[in-house]
This record gives structure tokens, sequence and C-alpha cells, in this order.
């Protein structure tokens, strides 16, 4: 099977981050609750969702071909490893900076910096740090980093890849994204807010994106016959107005208060499916792009943005912090626009510094199989060239699994 690359998914994670920084503000200013558009703005935290979909297509999918090219899947070792290599780094610098340059509440504690540190916080009921808040999603995706190679050779075992075997692992897949809102209701009916950060109320939004490898995977290599999702393709933005109505649905309070205050059981169902629905909008068009949907989200500027993003999530409510004691704006005290613009522009400048001078050489030196390239001429080089990894943060490029196993 041939290789592929999906350049448009580099976007996207910078769309993804954008929302992610886009909501924080929101919150800090007051103006995702009371503004003129808190409810877009409170909502935008779907771009959490949208990067859970990518890691989902992007990590599943070398199971997939290794199902349909019928060589041994990727090793869980070296997958794990490259996965710590990943996001460890950046984590424990932004919990080091975290821990000096944004103020402490009395509770929290050296104990709570290290839970962060380990991506265990969301399992004990203690304040999370400044600066840190946003952490809990990358707990949750380290989680689904732990699950998938298990959940990813049950579902490509005991069968040929028939078209049978495809549509029966499909609807299991589709089944997941009800998981999600199910296990989210039942948090908020029985009061139980900790568990709403746990892996399985956000598995159906891997799910989307294991669902689309799964496709795309079988599409390509003729297991599947042609269907309105190959229609859909052709109209990306048709697919992403879409997306867009449904977050004006999630902005309105059917999907639950825009503060933190906790939703009623039906407002988490909603809003968990809903965003299941954004991210399926959002995504789909980039794994199957037109070419002006390519080159919106795959040129030069998207992959340096793809490539920052993860920088950018870790570091920004530090910066954001800073800008605050900087203007001497507290919480809640409004500005947005003069909170907003500092904090996107010192955070993509850091997060540009963490990567290129940090997170890349740190992967380059420990990542013992030399098959992966991540460098920027290997992204930008065609698709016969030498792969990369399947990374979500970094390089959308992939391939099918040799026969090693090496992964």
């Amino acid at each position: 099977m041939r290789r592929e690359r999906f350049p448009a998914l580099d976007g996207l994670r910078a769309v993804g981050a954008l929302a992610v920084l886009t909501t924080h503000v929101g919150f800090q200013s007051g103006d995702a609750v009371n503004g003129p558009f808190a409810g877009v703005l409170s909502r935008l935290d779907v771009g959490v969702a949208i990067f859970f979909a990518i890691s989902g297509f992007l990590l599943y999918r070398p199971y997939v071909v290794a199902w349909f090219s019928e060589t041994e899947p990727p090793l869980t070792l070296p997958y794990l490893r490259n996965r710590a290599l990943r996001i460890l780094p950046a984590l424990w610098v932004a919990v080091v900076l975290a821990l000096l340059l944004v103020p402490r509440v009395e509770d929290v504690t050296w104990a709570t910096y290290l839970r962060h540190a380990s991506l265990t916080q969301i399992y004990v009921d203690s304040p999370a740090a400044g600066g840190l808040t946003q952490m809990w999603s990358l707990a949750t995706e380290a989680a689904f980093y732990l699950l998938l190679p298990f959940l990813a050779r049950l579902l490509i075992s005991y069968e040929r890849p028939t078209r049978q075997a495809v549509r029966r692992r499909l609807a299991v897949l589709a089944a997941f994204t009800l998981l999600g809102p199910v296990w989210m209701a039942g948090i908020n009916a029985t009061g139980h807010p900790l568990a709403g950060l746990w892996l399985p109320g956000y598995l159906g939004w891997f799910g989307v994106g294991m669902g689309f490898a799964l496709w795309q995977v079988a599409r390509s290599s003729g297991r599947l016959g042609s269907s309105a999702l190959d229609t859909l393709a052709k109209i990306p933005g048709t697919i992403w107005a879409i997306a867009a109505v449904l977050l004006l649905i999630a902005a309105s309070p059917i999907a639950g208060p825009y503060s933190l205050i906790p939703p009623s059981a039906g407002q988490a169902f909603v809003k968990n499916l809903l965003y299941t629905g954004i991210a399926a909008c959002v995504v789909f068009p980039a794994i199957a792009p037109t070419r002006q949907a390519a080159a919106l989200l795959g040129g030069r500027i998207g992959h340096v943005a793809g490539d920052i993003s993860y920088g950018v999530f870790c570091y920004h409510l530090i910066v954001l912090s800073l800008v605050q004691q900087v203007f001497g704006i507290g919480p809640f005290e409004g500005h947005f626009a003069l909170l907003f613009w500092p904090t996107l522009v010192v955070s993509a400048g850091v997060a540009a510094a963490s990567y290129y001078l940090m997170e890349r050489p740190i992967m380059r030196l420990g990542r013992r199989d030399r098959s992966y390239d991540v460098s920027p001429a290997g992204r930008d080089s065609t698709a016969s060239a030498t792969p990369s990894s399947t990374d979500p943060w970094t390089n959308p490029e992939v391939r099918p699994a040799p026969p090693s196993g090496q992964g």
C-alpha cells in the first residue's frame, strides 16, 4: 500500500490550538461568560475534540495499514517511547515555568506540580496549578496512548480485512461516539465531576478519528466502495459550514452554562455529542482534501503552525498570566483584545523556540528508529521520500508498518 501524507492536518492542529487559547483568554477576561460573544468563546474548547480526533486518526492508522497489508502492527514499546519523547519535554518545561512564574493559590503544593508532570492530576481531587489547568486534556490523551495498542490489536484481530469485517469495525467505532455523551451525562447526574476528565468521556472523539482512519485505508485499498463520504469530501466548505452551525447550536444554553457551573445530565450529553459532530466535520475534509483545502491548511505556514501548536497549548496559560500581570488586569476584568494579541504572539514565539531548540532535537536524538524523519525537509518532500512519525502534534505523514513491526 502506498505511503500517504495528510498535510492539511497541520493547519487543523493550529486551528485547535488557537481555539483553546482563545477560549482561555475569554474566560480569564470574563468575556466567555458575560461578553457579547460569550456563547462562542466558551465553546471554543471544542479545539480539544479536534486534537483528539486527529490523534485517533494518525495513531490508529498504522494498525489498520498493518491489518490490510498483513504485516506486524507497530511495536508497543517504541510507540510509547515516541509518545513520551513528543509530549514530556515541553510538559516538564511548562510545569517548571508555571511553578516559577504563575502565582500560586494556598492549596497548591509541590505534590500538585508533580501530579501535573506525571499527568496523574485528573485522578486526584485537588486544585489545579495555575498556568496548567489545560493539562487535563493531555492527561486524558496520555491515557488514550496507553490504551490504543491493546484496543487497536483487539479491533484488527480474529479475521481478515474483508468488506464485512471493515463494516463491523466501523459500526463499533461509531458506537464509541455514544459512550462519551452517556458517560458525561451519568457523571453529572451522580455528582462525580472528577470522573468527567477521564478517558471514557472522550473516547468518542478519538473514535471519530479512528473511524476515519479505517474508512480511508479501506477506501484506498478497494475494500469499501464509494459512498456519501466520497461526495462530502469534494465539498469541504459545506462540511466546515456544518461544523460552524453545530458550534452555534453548542453556543446556546442547550449545551449548558457558559461558566464552570456543572451542566445538567441532558446538557452534558448534548454538549459532548455536538463536540463529536464538530470534530468529525472539521477533520474529515483534511484527510481527503481537495486541492484548495490542502493549499489552505497544508502549506508552509500550516506546517510551521502545526509544528508549534503543541507548544502553544502547553505555554499559553503561563504567558496569559504574565500578560495579565504586566497590564495589571485581574481575572474577569474584561479587556479581551488587550489580553488576546500579546498572549497569541508571545505564546507562538515561545512555542517556536521550544520546538526548534528543544522538542525536535530531543526527538531526533531519542528515537533509535531512523526510519522516522522529523525534519521539515522530510515533511515537504514527496510521499515517496523517507516517511516520518505518525505524530498528532507535529508530522501528519504516515506509512504502512514494515514486516519487522517497527512502528
